[in-house]
């Protein structure tokens, strides 16, 4: 299935989760580094901004026994790396995927996506690129920002990414243990030490850092808000109570939108569920499936 890739483990972290599973594809002039495990058919699971594959590195061991679980990194996160000239708005990120995913020839059966990724895969699903029989999104970021967020938090992104020695500073001080830790807190998430250390090693590094702040300063959800009552894919989404990052209230409002929307409330979980309690949001997959 990966045929006509660049394979590589070289430039990857000896204990990265998952490191045996990695792959380096060129495509359209990205280097995109993906992970393929298991056998069955295809899963897709998309992070959100500011993550990377190793966010599911729990779910996917759930997964893999009944379904190859392909797990990207995002242009500019992670171990992905895109060109200057990539501009990684919802729409060019969304048909970048698409591409990479044509010219492997997957084609995933499901798609699961958290916080933007739930966007990505959103809008793949609108745009036709992708047809999976059902689109799970966890603590899904559909809508745009309200008020002053609406206005401050992308051009404060924007500000940044356009410093060149912004990614550099805020890697510096981000990748700290105590600020990280502060920063998932805030998300209304809790995870252990081994699994905040991974998220310590990203914010180091100043092009991950860029990679993020890049996306959020090109993210504009207004678009897909609009054509969301096109979508004809099955869509569950499922919103965590203690979620600080993305209200659960978006998902209730998005099932205003699309009445056929399946919502499932997360008790007890935060903005990474899928991390707190993977064994949870595996099963809630499985049973749709």
């Amino acid at each position: 299935m990966i045929e006509n890739t660049q394979a590589s483990h070289l430039h990857i972290d000896g204990d990265w989760p998952h490191r045996s599973a990695s792959r380096f594809v060129v495509h359209n002039g990205i280097r995109w580094h993906i992970q393929v495990m298991g056998e069955g058919p295809c899963v897709l699971l998309v992070h959100g901004t500011g993550a990377s594959t190793h966010s599911w590195r729990h779910l996917s061991n759930l997964l893999q026994n009944d379904l190859t679980v392909v797990m990207p990194d995002l242009p500019g996160h992670g171990y992905t790396r895109a060109p200057a000239r990539f501009r990684p708005t919802l729409p060019h990120v969304a048909n970048a995927l698409a591409g990479l995913l044509d010219h492997l020839g997957m084609a995933p059966r499901e798609a699961v996506g958290h916080s933007a990724g739930a966007a990505v895969l959103l809008q793949m699903c609108l745009d036709q690129a992708i047809s999976p029989q059902r689109t799970f999104g966890i603590n899904a970021a559909l809508l745009p920002f309200e008020g002053v967020a609406k206005h401050l938090y992308p051009s404060m992104a924007k500000m940044l990414f356009l410093n060149p020695f912004a990614p550099h500073l805020f890697a510096l001080r981000a990748g700290r243990p105590e600020r990280v830790r502060k920063l998932i807190d805030s998300t209304g998430s809790k995870l252990d030490d081994d699994d905040l250390d991974l998220y310590c090693r990203l914010l180091r590094d100043p092009r991950h850092v860029a990679g993020a702040l890049s996306m959020m300063a090109n993210w504009d959800l207004v678009r897909l808000k609009a054509r969301l009552a096109e979508l004809n894919t099955p869509l569950t989404l499922m919103a965590g109570a203690e979620d600080k990052a993305v209200s659960p209230h978006v998902a209730r409002e998005i099932g205003t939108l699309l009445p056929h929307a399946e919502i499932i409330d997360l008790d007890g979980l935060g903005h990474l569920a899928h991390e707190e309690d993977p064994k949870r949001i595996a099963a809630l997959i499985k049973e749709r499936m």
